[in-house]
């Protein structure tokens, strides 16, 4: 089994680079969002009630997102298939990404080990990293509460903007 993680990365470090397919078709990529904020939040499993009341919660609030020039990604070890029908059935507008080898939850120290009824595993940990234009990480959430989450990043990033 693979050791769990230490989670290693730290406010200032520099975000990993990334490129992930997304829903819709394409790819997403660290080199393709350079000069522009992003939070990058990685979720356990699509469609299941922790990370649709996530999803749904960002999606909510991604035309104030979108118009402080906030872009949102989610993470998740599922099919492109499946966060494909998970982004049809809420509705979701922003990128979902798909991570299915776990290389990029690795290199953020979201693939840990997990442990439920007596059973570990390796799984994803529900965290979020916002990164700022010159791709420095700003801040920094872990075993993020879904239903919170957005209000947090919100806040969070106008304090970014605001210099405070």
């Amino acid at each position: 089994m693979v050791p769990m993680t230490d989670h290693a990365l730290q406010v200032g470090d520099q975000a990993p680079a990334f490129s992930l397919p997304v829903s819709g078709g394409g790819t997403v990529s660290s080199d393709a969002l350079k000069g522009k904020p992003y939070l990058l939040y990685f979720y356990p499993k699509a469609d299941t009630p922790g990370c649709t009341t996530q999803a749904c919660s960002i999606q909510e609030n991604l035309p104030s997102f979108d118009s402080e020039g906030l872009t949102i990604i989610g993470v998740s070890p599922d099919a492109v298939s499946k966060i494909e029908r998970f982004a049809a059935k809420y509705s979701l507008t922003f990128p979902l990404a798909s991570d299915e080898d776990h290389v990029v939850a690795e290199a953020y120290g979201t693939w840990v080990e997990k442990s439920m009824y007596g059973r570990t595993y390796m799984g994803m940990e529900r965290s979020s990293f916002l990164v700022d234009g010159s791709g420095v990480i700003r801040h920094i959430w872990r075993k993020v509460k879904p239903a919170e989450h957005s209000a947090l990043v919100a806040e969070a990033f106008r304090s970014l903007t605001s210099g405070a």
